[in-house]
């Protein structure tokens, strides 16, 4: 019988593909268009997007994270200048989650995660969790709104779980 972190890796290897695809089809010339005031930008939730991975190398390697403004780390905060920067740093992002995936093990994966706001602990969970909801979820949710993003700009939609309205089906 596979074990977690064994059926973690393919998964996590595929949603990543599908969301280099999207991120690549972002335009830097649009990084500061938004649907509505409330909204983030395209840049800002493009960044938010490829900085996601990295949460899967800080809940194994540390096991928190600090959301407080001011105190957050880069990768909480990225903003991207270029879409070419955004996708080297996804790249790297990946590729450290993914090795620190690999070399971990179930039992890592019960080990508790926090995230703090201003250092006040306001979530704890397992990590295995984290990976599922804060990591996976979280950037398929995001993908999927930036997805929108593209669309409304007239942007085509790369296929994420098959194909768009925009790729021809053969």
């Amino acid at each position: 019988m596979p074990t977690v972190v064994e059926l973690l890796i393919p998964e996590f290897a595929a949603e990543m593909a599908s969301t280099r695809r999207v991120l690549a089809a972002v335009p830097d010339d649009r990084f500061d268009w938004k649907p509505h005031e409330k909204s983030m930008s395209l840049g800002r939730l493009a960044g938010h997007v490829a900085s996601i991975p990295s949460w899967l190398t800080d809940a194994l390697r540390e096991g928190r994270m600090e959301v407080a403004p001011g105190q957050a780390r880069e990768n909480v905060t990225f903003r991207p200048v270029s879409t070419a920067q955004m996708l080297e740093r996804f790249d790297t992002w990946v590729a450290q989650a993914q090795a620190e995936l690999a070399a971990s093990s179930d039992a890592a994966l019960e080990g508790e995660w926090f995230m703090t706001f201003k250092g006040q602990v306001v979530l704890r969970l397992p990590r295995r969790s984290v990976i599922r909801t804060w990591v996976l979820n979280h950037l398929i949710h995001h993908r999927a709104q930036l997805g929108v993003y593209l669309r409304l700009n007239d942007i085509k939609v790369p296929g994420v779980y098959g194909p768009t309205a925009d790729e021809p089906v053969a």
